[in-house]
């Protein structure tokens, strides 16, 4: 089975401080609903592991969430595309959990439910600590600047970032990549 596991706050849709509460406040990010639907058109199946803390911290309910999810799913469903899961993890970050990245139990409930060894299999980001998650369960790190590290455009890889992080402009930019090397041979 091929997968790619997404963040979904600052990877697909526009981050905010102030948290995203309700489907009014949930905007996609410039072409990646385009990039999800391609990669469910390469035979991809899309996962997505985002922490909604603001569920721990009393911002939002379920209700609220599920309406959120709603409205992108909509949205994807109208360019061609599908989430195949939602893993979330509800907790503040004072909780003391292993579900919020940069823990990887996300990641492993992910491959409990799939039936997959996580070795290899990319998983898309725009945080370090998304990247320490992915790399903790055995993923692929990919960082994309758009979100919380659109500022480091331009720049080389910030010092603490795991060892082979790859760079992406954006959610297209890694979906061309990968892609592409799906296209080449197998040495």
């Amino acid at each position: 089975m091929k997968i790619v596991i997404l963040d979904r706050d600052g990877t697909i849709n526009h981050d905010s401080d102030e948290y995203i509460k309700s489907p009014e406040e949930w905007r996609a990010l410039p072409g990646a609903l385009e990039a999800i639907s391609r990669l469910n058109h390469a035979g991809y199946h899309v996962v997505i592991a985002t922490n909604q803390s603001g569920l721990g911290r009393g911002l939002m309910d379920v209700a609220a969430l599920n309406a959120i999810h709603k409205r992108m799913i909509k949205q994807l469903a109208a360019v061609g595309g599908r989430i195949d899961a939602i893993f979330y993890c509800p907790h503040a970050p004072t909780d003391g959990c292993t579900c919020r990245k940069p823990m990887p139990g996300l990641i492993e409930q992910i491959a409990e439910r799939f039936g997959l060894e996580m070795q290899g299999v990319a998983f898309v980001g725009d945080t370090l600590n998304d990247m320490q998650a992915a790399v903790s369960a055995g993923c692929v790190p990919h960082l994309v600047l758009t979100g919380k590290s659109e500022a480091l455009r331009g720049q080389a890889l910030p010092p603490g970032f795991p060892v082979g992080t790859q760079m992406h402009l954006d959610l297209n930019a890694f979906v061309d990549v990968l892609l592409k090397k799906s296209l080449e041979p197998a040495a």
